[in-house]
């Protein structure tokens, strides 16, 4: 009876240990959705299969990886966030994606890939401004902060097609929030969100869309809607 007691009490401690592990991993979402109160049917915001970036994706002669994407998050159906908005600026509409698990995050890193070749500024492939895509930031203390496609530049590795931006990491973060640009890493979150906002009627491309793969949070890649590898 003992022995059996003494076995029941390693296994509870096994699970107390294995749960508090389990606890101290951040599991991340990227829920897309819309914001469209006047109901214009204008926006879209969806994850869809086969748009993502290839990391050592099947192709009819074997792999492929664009070399933007060497690391990826784990997506067997490649998997990419479409985020569109048809028409001006002036519409009141957005495409979203809501970043779940992160408050109380210290934040390092934060990035994401675009479907896009050469550079943010070419007026190639997705739409990349000022303005959108963008990250919203809003730190514990209330502040609000933004972070553009290409304002404040991100660090990228170009692809075939894809190009890979990053802020933060080993540089600073820098982001535009109440005071101006300053750098944001070390702060802690709130809440993190993916805003599309800037129509067809937006340079240089006016193209009113983008497709975006791996968003980065800390260094863990955000690969569709509910599931993040590090």
């Amino acid at each position: 009876m003992r022995k059996s007691a003494g076995v029941i009490a390693v296994i509870a401690a096994l699970a107390l240990v294995a749960s508090a592990a389990w606890g101290a991993v951040r599991h991340y979402q990227a829920k897309a959705s819309e914001f469209d109160p006047a109901k214009t049917r204008l926006v879209q915001g969806a994850w869809i299969a086969g748009i993502g970036c290839p990391t050592n994706a099947k192709t009819s002669f074997g792999t492929y990886t664009d070399p933007a994407c060497t690391t990826g998050a784990r997506d067997n159906h490649v998997r990419g966030l479409l985020l569109a908005k048809t028409g001006p600026l002036q519409n009141a509409a957005s495409a979203l994606a809501r970043i779940s698990g992160v408050k109380g995050l210290t934040l390092t890193e934060l990035g994401y890939d675009i479907r896009k070749p050469g550079t943010a500024a070419d007026d190639r492939g997705s739409h990349c401004g000022a303005g959108a895509p963008r990250f919203n930031v809003r730190t514990a203390d209330g502040s609000l902060y933004f972070i553009g496609c290409n304002s404040p530049p991100g660090d990228p590795t170009p692809g075939d097609g894809w190009l890979r931006l990053r802020w933060g990491g080993s540089a600073p973060l820098m982001a535009y929030g109440p005071g101006g640009l300053e750098d944001i890493a070390g702060k802690t979150v709130k809440s993190i969100t993916i805003v599309f906002d800037e129509g067809q009627d937006t340079g240089p491309d006016n193209f009113g869309m983008a497709v975006l793969d791996n968003i980065d949070i800390n260094g863990t890649l955000i690969g569709h809607s509910g599931v993040a590898s590090g």
